[in-house]
């Protein structure tokens, strides 16, 4: 009796390949995300330097001055700028919170600001670095910095004799 054995081959590359899927799909792989942050989120902010306008003069008409985050002052309307050794900074708050945390500064009303010598100036603080709203991206305990900038309306030298003008204001930060 003869018997005839007939078999159909696999091609050898197919082969591999069906088993490296296989080997490749049987490997557990771990997934990692972020981890939520503890509850309550804590944040925390200490002011760490003040918004200085420098030495100016306000001129004939007075105008603004404006200090930006970035640093930068500029002067619009009859408002002179002076270089004197007099320091102009945008306002610093060093913030604390859990890495990942969604931030949002809320700019408050015009602040008055009183002069030693008499006279009163409008202060208008805005425009941040970074830019509202910011994701803090190191964690705790370390520190994100906050610089915020603000214009000054200051009316002419009779409103506005020389001297020193002071006053506060509140930055709020939201958390989203």
């Amino acid at each position: 009796m003869i018997v005839e054995c007939t078999y159909k081959s696999i091609p050898y590359g197919r082969l591999l390949s069906a088993l490296a899927a296989l080997v490749l799909l049987c490997i557990a792989v771990p997934l990692q995300a972020q981890e939520p942050p503890p509850r309550p989120v804590v944040i925390t902010g200490n002011a760490s330097q003040p918004l200085a306008f420098g030495a100016f003069s306000p001129g004939a008409a007075g105008g603004t001055v404006t200090v930006s985050p970035n640093g930068t002052r500029t002067a619009a309307g009859s408002v002179i700028l002076f270089s004197l050794g007099y320091v102009y900074t945008p306002a610093m708050f060093d913030l604390r919170a859990n890495q990942g945390t969604v931030l949002s500064v809320l700019i408050p009303p015009p602040a008055i600001l009183t002069g030693s010598g008499g006279g009163t100036l409008s202060l208008q603080v805005g425009g941040t670095l970074p830019a509202s709203p910011f994701v803090t991206t190191l964690p705790w305990p370390q520190q994100t910095t906050l610089l915020v900038g603000g214009t000054l309306t200051v009316g002419n030298i009779t409103t506005n004799p020389p001297g020193t003008y002071t006053g506060t204001y509140t930055i709020t930060l939201i958390r989203e």
